[in-house]
């Protein structure tokens, strides 16, 4: 197995320091290391982090291959510094037995460029009306520990009640997507001053609040755990503030883009803002920076979705909800969060791979970057500063809110157990 000197990077934005990988696995940390037979890569300057952990991607596949696979998915999370990343089960056919979330599985491990931990449905087709098979799917070689019926809100609260007690007996989690259905049917924008004036059917924060405020009661109920996906309102914060301090066990994500866009951006009546749930105001993206930084909010999720062209490139109403995410995920926290102050790098490793790892329950990943431990790194550099092109994203893809926009950081090498995924900013 080959040896790898990282010479001189800052360990979780600390001091510099030497790192040798040998094989899989850190061999050594600390000042002045040999580099005999070892491949140096010079990294003064760059930020050395655990690889990064994706609680909430979708891969598309099987099914919808024309919008993103397991291996173009995987070569856009390594290019954004992951090494895992846990694939949503609203594919087709929907991951909700043990040979669908199997095969996703065994996609990931023949791609190689990050491990794929499969999400299975929590209801029979993501209808909320039975529960998939839970058990299976935890049984299976994917050995599913998260479950969500992400883009469809699990609504009926004797069903969400029966997931939470199925999960607590192996110690799985079920991540909620918390959008009450009747109140948002037919729903284009945040509702608010933006909505009103374009005309645009509202979608209230309520709708997502209520929906959180039940489930985390549920969970104190039934003293299991539950996990917000993608928050984005100032209410949902205070809602899960005073689950925490109960001793309820809820962990919440944000997203990047709920970090750093408003609905303002609406008013260009360009798809590509549109998403679900949908972009908010100001005063959310400012509570939303806050309760990461205060661990309110315990992860950034990237909701990496999708879409081919002709799914976007039309009419508001018409278009698909999702943005693309993982390949700009670390830049943004970079701009929203450390270069604002809320958090340093060592805060960022929390938020972005030791949390959701430890979440999810990602064996292996999410680990301190010391001797001993296996070999999954990114290095950043935080001094470049970049316009963001979608035509050099690894990912399928092109649906991003970022397009032209100037963002800082960017990933320089990835290594998924001590194999570099990604080298001098390009994929290996």
């Amino acid at each position: 197995m080959s040896k790898i000197l990282i010479r001189g990077a800052k360990v979780l934005g600390g001091e510099a320091q030497d790192v040798l990988v040998d094989g899989e696995t850190i061999a050594e940390v600390g000042t002045g290391l040999s580099a005999e037979g070892a491949t140096v890569i010079e990294a003064a300057g760059q930020i050395l982090l655990p690889g990064l952990v994706d609680l909430h991607t979708h891969l598309r596949e099987p099914g919808r291959e024309d919008s993103e696979t397991v291996l173009t998915g995987t070569r856009a999370a390594a290019s954004g510094g992951y090494t895992a990343v846990f694939a949503m089960a609203n594919t087709h056919p929907v991951a909700d037995t043990a040979g669908v979330v199997e095969q996703v599985y065994r996609l990931g491990k023949e791609a190689g460029y990050c491990d794929v931990q499969p999400i299975g449905a929590v209801t029979v087709g993501l209808e909320g009306r039975k529960l998939a098979e839970l058990g299976a799917m935890h049984d299976s070689a994917a050995g599913v520990t998260v479950f969500s019926d992400d883009g469809k809100c699990v609504d009926d609260a004797v069903i969400m009640r029966r997931a939470l007690e199925y999960v607590k007996a192996f110690g799985g989690v079920v991540a909620q997507h918390a959008q009450e259905p009747r109140l948002t049917e037919g729903a284009q924008m945040n509702e608010g001053i933006v909505s009103a004036e374009l005309g645009l059917g509202g979608w209230p924060a309520v709708a997502e609040e209520s929906i959180i405020a039940r489930d985390v009661l549920l969970a104190e109920h039934v003293g299991s755990r539950v996990h917000i996906c993608h928050l984005s309102t100032a209410g949902s914060v205070e809602i899960v503030r005073w689950a925490k301090s109960r001793g309820i066990d809820v962990t919440a994500e944000v997203t990047p883009h709920h970090l750093l866009l408003t609905d303002e951006l609406v008013r260009t009546y360009n798809p590509v803002y549109k998403v679900n749930p949908p972009l908010r105001t100001e005063k959310d993206v400012l509570a939303l920076r806050e309760a990461l930084a205060d661990g309110t909010i315990d992860i950034v999720a990237t909701d990496h979705a999708p879409h081919p062209h002709e799914d976007k490139d039309c009419e508001w109403a018409a278009a698909a909800m999702g943005m693309v995410g993982l390949e700009t995920a670390l830049s943004v926290v970079q701009q929203t969060m450390v270069e604002t102050g809320h958090l340093d790098w060592a805060g960022v490793a929390d938020r972005m791979s030791f949390a959701p790892a430890r979440i999810g329950r990602a064996t292996g990943h999410g680990r301190p970057v010391s001797a001993g431990e296996p070999a999954n790194l990114v290095l950043v550099d935080p001094a470049y500063r970049g316009t963001v092109d979608p035509a050099d994203f690894a990912s399928r893809s092109r649906n991003t809110p970022y397009e032209g926009r100037e963002l800082p950081g960017r990933v320089t090498h990835t290594f998924l157990r001590g194999r570099a995924t990604v080298m001098d900013g390009k994929l290996a």
